[in-house]
């Protein structure tokens, strides 16, 4: 079942917010872009905020919310100089929550954006 949402930043390609399989809910990369302007925020901190206000309004689109995440891929444009920042507010977020995580540097983002989630949870 796919899943879609006006509370989160439209797609930028032909894709839809999340799907369901089984257990299981796929949300496409999530960025930062703002739902109703699709303005981008300045900065990592600014960044990464928008970008978990977009996960969490798809995930409760799907009626889920952060306890039912069980893996984040994060996508930065910038390790060095944005990963320790990131890493703090990411820890605020997931407080609590047992989540796997992988983080990988990539040379651009479909806009330019400095972070990008890939978003799997279980219902």
């Amino acid at each position: 079942m796919a899943i879609n949402t006006k509370k989160a930043a439209k797609p930028v390609g032909k894709y839809v917010h999340a799907k369901e399989a089984g257990d299981l809910v796929f949300l496409s990369g999530v960025g930062p872009r703002h739902p109703e302007t699709n303005d981008i925020p300045v900065g990592i901190d600014a960044q990464t905020h928008a970008t978990f206000s977009n996960v969490i309004a798809i995930l409760e689109a799907a009626d889920l919310s952060m306890s039912n995440v069980v893996d984040i891929m994060v996508f930065l444009t910038n390790m060095k100089d944005d990963f320790s920042k990131f890493n703090q507010i990411y820890s605020e977020y997931l407080e609590g929550f047992e989540v796997t995580r992988t983080t990988v540097e990539v040379g651009s983002l479909p806009t330019p954006i400095l972070v990008e989630f890939k978003v799997v949870a279980h219902k």
